[in-house]
């Protein structure tokens, strides 16, 4: 069933588990997700990001992620991971995207907030949620996912303080966090700022994301978990794992695409699974009843949810 971030992350953040987002380019992806989450009955996000469109364009890959999360029998995010413009972040929503990032972490705060209120404010008009980025999470050298390493990602590490600041007046949904995560294949061992994360975790009240899941250890995804990270994106593993399936398959010309075609979904739903066990999210599929049409709400219901939202959050400032 088609759910939106809130549905499936507020549950997590409860009850100390993470849900994992998948990025899909193309059907064999996509089927392996949501094999492993209805194999595992596990909530699931599954989608694209912009600097993956060149492989799969937006439009193309809704017609078969939508229809797909419709049909499961456990709880399906589709996400737009990393939208850069706001052109594609509006796009996504008239195609019927549940959920959107839009990525303004490179500018300046003041300007990231202002661009990602305004976007928080059309998603939810929408039936939507929405993911914001504070600090910036880096890209390792060759990442699918972009190429801005830094050489000192420290300096870009997500202030707690800021986030609480940042979430209240932008009014996102899950905030993406930097600790010491990147896109892609780490080089080295990466090494993340537990502290960070639960500071971060206790000063605001949505849930929090770490990019960059692919090549962390077992204990580096547990540990995170615990202090406060209710999802994981994970591209790098599930691209890898299907591409050995197809060579392992490919063992002679006389094969065609067809015969690789169930070696890398079989892959994908296998590395999934190994990912929705670690993250303790099996089983929580079943909690869930409902689902969204994902159509777009009446300007009434939006500015009237949104009054609510105001008048709560005043009278929480001034009881505090």
């Amino acid at each position: 069933m088609l759910v939106n971030m809130n549905e499936v992350l507020l549950p997590a953040k409860q009850k100390k588990y993470a849900v994992g987002l998948f990025n899909a380019v193309n059907l064999e992806l996509a089927r392996g997700i949501i094999a492993a989450a209805e194999a595992t009955q596990s909530p699931v996000i599954m989608g694209t990001a912009e600097v993956l469109l060149p492989y799969g364009p937006l439009e193309e890959v809704s017609y078969y992620l939508i229809p797909m999360a419709k049909k499961a029998n456990v709880p399906v995010v589709i996400h737009l991971d990393h939208g850069l413009r706001k052109e594609t972040c509006l796009k996504a929503l008239e195609l019927g995207f549940s959920s959107i990032m839009y990525d303004c972490s490179t500018d300046p705060y003041e300007i990231n907030i202002e661009k990602v209120r305004e976007m928080a404010e059309t998603a939810h008009s929408y039936g939507a949620t929405i993911e914001g980025e504070l600090g910036h999470v880096g890209d390792n050298p060759d990442s699918a996912e972009g190429d801005s390493h830094l050489e000192d990602p420290s300096r870009f590490f997500t202030d707690p303080k800021m986030a609480k600041d940042y979430v209240e007046k932008t009014g996102v949904d899950a905030l993406a966090i930097a600790v010491g995560n990147a896109h892609g294949a780490y080089k080295l061992p990466p090494k993340l700022d537990f502290e960070r994360i639960r500071t971060i975790a206790d000063t605001v009240k949505v849930p929090l994301v770490l990019h960059g899941g692919s090549g962390l250890t077992d204990n580096d995804f547990r540990r995170a978990i615990q202090e406060g990270i209710s999802k994981v994106n994970i591209f790098t593993d599930i691209n890898v794992a299907a591409v050995e399936a197809e060579f392992k398959k490919f063992d002679s010309m006389n094969k065609g695409i067809i015969d690789l075609i169930p070696a890398a979904v079989e892959a994908v739903k296998q590395e999934c699974q190994k990912k929705m066990e670690l993250f303790s999210s099996c089983g929580h599929g079943r909690d869930f009843e409902g689902g969204i049409s994902n159509k777009k709400i009446s300007v009434e219901e939006a500015d009237r949810a949104k009054l609510v939202e105001m008048i709560v959050a005043e009278v929480k400032r001034q009881l505090s």
